[in-house]
């Protein structure tokens, strides 16, 4: 459509949440609060899983792999929300925009896969738990966590590649607090229809269907849960993935809430808040989720607490 090129001068102005002065200090505190605890809980996740041998188990190693694309994502997007509410700079060059798009596009597809592969794993240790030790062994669990995250790669790197081929000749406000890829595709002056209908499948294959196959899981889990004649059995059975259940439950809440919304002058503003939920706020719960009500959790952190206070 337009024959005019990037370089490496253009730059993008990123127009963020519009608030008054006194609004904005709040803001500003209540983004550095989730940041810094999503990065410390989820470091906190990481660090146990790693030091304490009891949660060297499936769940827990999908955990460790969940807790460093959540690390990831908070740190590819609220930095720069941060420094744009401080400082009123809103310019991003080019270079960066196209970085920032691609791990927030990496990070969602890694998050789905490994959501999907706990629900997975939930299924086995559920239903079928005299088989658990075998189906999902230490080979089976590093391959799946492997293959998540090179698939997640690999089909950034598309998108990416995809995307830096596009011209921005006239516009360069992007509506959002971050560079998405669907906030860029909205400014480009770039015939779009062909990028539009990938972006359909991409919907279809990483979204949708690993969603499907995370509530057939539980379907069976469910199932299998109800049919266990005691009480205390079927407490226990459903304590065991209530976290990860919640987990799934924060992350896709707001992406189908957007898809189900209709567009009005305010969707803009919607999409900023529910994308905000499952880039930050999902991300700092994440920890309290997995560790406020488990309890070998609770206890890896007391056996830390005593391993330390004995060395000092």
């Amino acid at each position: 459509m337009n024959d005019c090129k990037n370089s490496s001068e253009n730059e993008f102005y990123i127009l963020a949440f519009s608030a008054s002065a006194s609004i904005e200090t709040v803001q500003f505190l209540g983004i550095l609060f989730m940041y810094l605890v999503a990065v410390l809980g989820n470091m906190i996740i990481v660090g146990l899983v790693i030091s304490v041998s009891q949660l060297h188990t499936p769940m827990y190693f999908f955990l460790c792999n969940l807790s460093v694309v959540d690390i990831t994502y908070v740190s590819n997007t609220l930095p720069m929300l941060l420094s744009i509410t401080l400082t009123h700079d809103h310019r991003i060059s080019y270079q960066g925009c196209i970085t920032q798009t691609y791990f927030y596009l990496f990070c969602t597809a890694t998050e789905i896969f490994i959501l999907t592969s706990m629900a997975y794993d939930r299924y086995v240790a559920i239903c079928i738990p005299l088989q658990y030790p075998m189906i999902m062994n230490k080979q089976v669990c590093i391959a799946i966590a492997t293959c998540s995250w090179l698939i997640s790669l690999l089909n950034s790197l598309l998108l990416i590649v995809l995307t830096s081929m596009l011209s921005f000749c006239y516009f360069h406000e992007i509506n959002h607090f971050f560079c998405e890829l669907k906030a860029l595709l909205s400014i480009t002056s770039t015939d779009t229809s062909s990028r539009e209908i990938l972006l359909i499948f991409e919907d279809i294959f990483i979204a949708f269907l690993p969603f499907l196959l995370t509530i057939i899981s539980y379907g069976y889990i469910v199932s299998t849960i109800l049919k266990v004649q005691s009480s205390n059995g079927r407490l226990r059975a459903f304590s065991r993935c209530t976290s990860h259940f919640t987990t799934v439950l924060l992350f896709y809440g707001p992406g189908i809430s957007l898809y189900l919304k209709p567009h009005s002058d305010n969707f803009q503003e919607q999409n900023k808040v529910f994308t905000m939920l499952y880039v930050a706020v999902v991300p700092m719960l994440n920890p309290l989720v997995y560790s406020l009500r488990n309890n070998e959790v609770m206890g890896a952190i007391k056996k830390l607490t005593n391993v330390y206070r004995n060395i000092i």
